[in-house]
């Protein structure tokens, strides 16, 4: 029997029995046309099967096992993203419901203060300031980039860190 013959004499039944077990009818159609393409890849050695009919059913019963063992893959990964979703999705809820909007109040006044305290600081001391505990600078970097000794990097420093601490003691004390 030449391929062709084979093909319009077996297509519809494989097709059905693998709908049997595939329940989609596109997916039995692909396995299969996939059966047939291997076939026709090893057509030179088609004459050696000696039960074609159980041969071609054999592949199409090995094909839906594949298939469904890919499916239930698919889904015990659906369902493990599904599962991290829910559990992200009831963390968010949870601290949504623990949230206080007044905490966010109290962050931005705190920032608002220390901002202002930084801002009244002398222009120089502002610099070494921002650079040291900003940028996270050392003081000797500090001192390179600005052309200044480190001790100048350090008083000056000390002068910030003392201003902003009375400033600072004051509006919280308020």
């Amino acid at each position: 029997m030449d391929f062709s013959e084979l093909y319009l004499t077996y297509y519809s039944k494989l097709v059905r029995f693998a709908k049997e077990f595939v329940i989609l009818e596109e997916d039995a159609e692909n396995i299969t046309q996939d059966v047939f393409t291997d076939l026709w890849a090893k057509r030179d050695s088609m004459d050696r099967i000696e039960n074609m009919n159980a041969y071609l059913f054999r592949l199409i019963k090995n094909r839906c096992l594949d298939h469904l063992k890919h499916k239930m893959f698919e889904q015990k990964y659906i369902e493990s993203v599904q599962t991290s979703f829910e559990i992200e999705m009831s963390l968010k809820l949870q601290s949504l419901n623990r949230f206080d909007v007044s905490d966010i109040s109290e962050r931005n006044e705190t920032e608002m203060l220390v901002r202002n305290a930084i801002n009244s600081l002398p222009r120089k001391c502002r610099d070494i300031f921002l650079l040291s505990r900003v940028e996270g600078l050392k003081y000797r970097e500090i001192s390179e980039r600005l052309g200044i000794s480190v001790n100048t990097v350090e008083c000056q420093m000390g002068i910030a860190l003392k201003k902003l601490r009375v400033k600072l003691n004051i509006c919280l004390a308020a």
